[in-house]
């Protein structure tokens, strides 16, 4: 029969019926579930096992989080620092309101010097910094460089690598901040110009602005106390920061004198921007124009105001106090809150005031206690004024007129002298010589016998 014979019911290639061949047991047949649990089992295992091996590297290696965690999250998610920094922080201000033992409770102090000109006073403020008795690491620094011609801001760098690289780790600071910026002062630093009547509203306003500007750039919510401390304090007790921290006021100020030399008296209050208001000095400022300024110690304002500088007593209590009006800026210990709530150095006629005598007004306007230690004194390095070198210059002339009218007398006590010999010897000579008449020969004929002339 023709195999490709077709009948009427379909092809007859392929016999049909219980003996029709079948190719279903070829076909392909899906794999069983023991299979792929095992596959997905494995894949499992794999992931677990990688990432475990990562956190293992990320904790291992810190210095590989910032850049492995930004490659594996494609650049959704930061490390924790980055993450902190570009989101939210949060700081409980209770936390650092300060107290009388903030080196016990660890109260971080930012210490602020503002410097201009001050290349020459940087050794002597450095070697008071190593002596501060208050943890080192619990003190942050921060200098203001501004308007200086002198090397004052290499001088600086130097001196801060020096010490924060100390071989012993408890002299070294914490944060040092540095900032360098001119504000146009054109007082000179000699005394007599920053002493200057003349020239103190200006230059005290321009100080304000410049103790402004450090505040605000260094301040941070880590603070719990500020302590302004001039460069040219001579000599200071290493326990300052401590002694004026006790008394927990919100600003406290001690008393600053200066020695001289003997000639002048051996000592002299120097800072007179620590006093009590008095009757006259308000009736006196009614009388002023809006923007002048009153500064203490000139005679152009008598303001017979109680300073806290004449009340001293060498023998007084240290931790005797005083409450305050106006402040000096040498050394000033207040804490963070003070600056927080509001109160600055005012660049303006606050009160008929500006700068630190302003600050101490405002914050007492602020219902802030100011307060002055009148017998806890430190001391400012003498520098002579002109006065003083006038004075000097007299002295030295009045010694060299002494010396000269010495000289002269001696001169003439000499000659006087020598004259008087000169006359006794023509004298004798007149005696020994004689006279051929008369008794003037007489004597000479006798001494020619052994007499006490022999």
């Amino acid at each position: 029969m023709n195999r490709h014979y077709a009948s009427p019911k379909g092809y007859a290639a392929y016999p049909r019926g219980d003996s029709t061949f079948s190719l279903s047991p070829n076909k392909f047949q899906p794999r069983s579930q023991p299979a792929l649990r095992r596959r997905r089992q494995l894949f499992q295992r794999l992931i677990l096992l990688g990432g475990i091996s990562l956190l293992l590297v990320i904790f291992i290696f810190p210095s590989w989080r910032a850049a492995i965690l930004p490659t594996l999250s494609l650049g959704l998610f930061h490390g924790t620092e980055d993450l902190q920094l570009q989101t939210v922080r949060y700081y409980d201000l209770s936390e650092v309101e300060g107290t009388e033992k903030g080196w016990e409770r660890g109260e971080r102090v930012l210490m602020l010097t503002p410097l201009r000109d001050a290349s020459s006073h940087l050794p002597m403020f450095f070697s008071h910094l190593r002596n501060l008795t208050y943890p080192h690491n619990l003190i942050d620094l921060a200098f203001l460089v501004s308007d200086s011609r002198d090397d004052t801001l290499n001088m600086l760098s130097r001196m801060l690598t020096e010490v924060q690289n100390n071989s012993d780790p408890t002299m070294a600071f914490g944060e040092i901040s540095v900032i360098q910026k001119d504000f146009g002062q054109k007082v000179q630093q000699d005394v007599e110009s920053r002493h200057g009547f003349e020239a103190q509203a200006s230059r005290r306003k321009l100080m304000a602005q410049a103790r402004n500007w450090l505040l605000s750039a260094t301040l941070r919510p880590t603070h719990s106390w500020v302590y302004w401390r001039d460069a040219d304090v001579e000599t200071a007790p290493f326990t300052i920061i401590e002694d004026l921290m006790r008394h927990n006021k919100d600003v406290t100020v001690p008393n600053v004198w200066r020695p001289l030399p003997d000639w002048l008296g051996g000592e002299q209050p120097y800072d007179l921007n620590s006093w009590q208001e008095s009757e006259t000095a308000l009736a006196l400022a009614d009388t002023l124009d809006e923007d002048a300024v009153i500064v203490e110690g000139y005679a152009e304002y008598a303001t017979w105001r109680p300073h806290l500088a004449y009340l001293r007593d060498p023998y007084g209590d240290p931790d005797m106090e005083m409450e305050l009006d106006g402040i000096g800026g040498v050394s000033i210990l207040a804490k963070a809150r003070v600056f927080r709530a509001g109160v600055h150095f005012p660049a303006f006629s606050f009160e008929k005031h500006a700068e630190t005598e302003g600050f101490g007004k405002m914050a007492k306007r602020m219902k802030f206690s100011v307060i002055g230690l009148p017998h806890y004194t430190i001391w400012h390095l003498y520098e002579p004024s002109v006065d003083d070198l006038r004075h000097m210059e007299e002295m030295e002339m009045e010694r060299q007129a002494r010396e000269q009218e010495e000289r002269e007398r001696e001169l003439a006590e000499q000659k006087e002298a020598s004259q008087f010999k000169f006359g006794n010897t023509h004298k004798l000579n007149d005696e020994f010589k004689g006279s051929d008449k008369g008794p003037a020969a007489q004597p000479v004929k006798e001494a020619g016998k052994g007499s006490s002339f022999q």
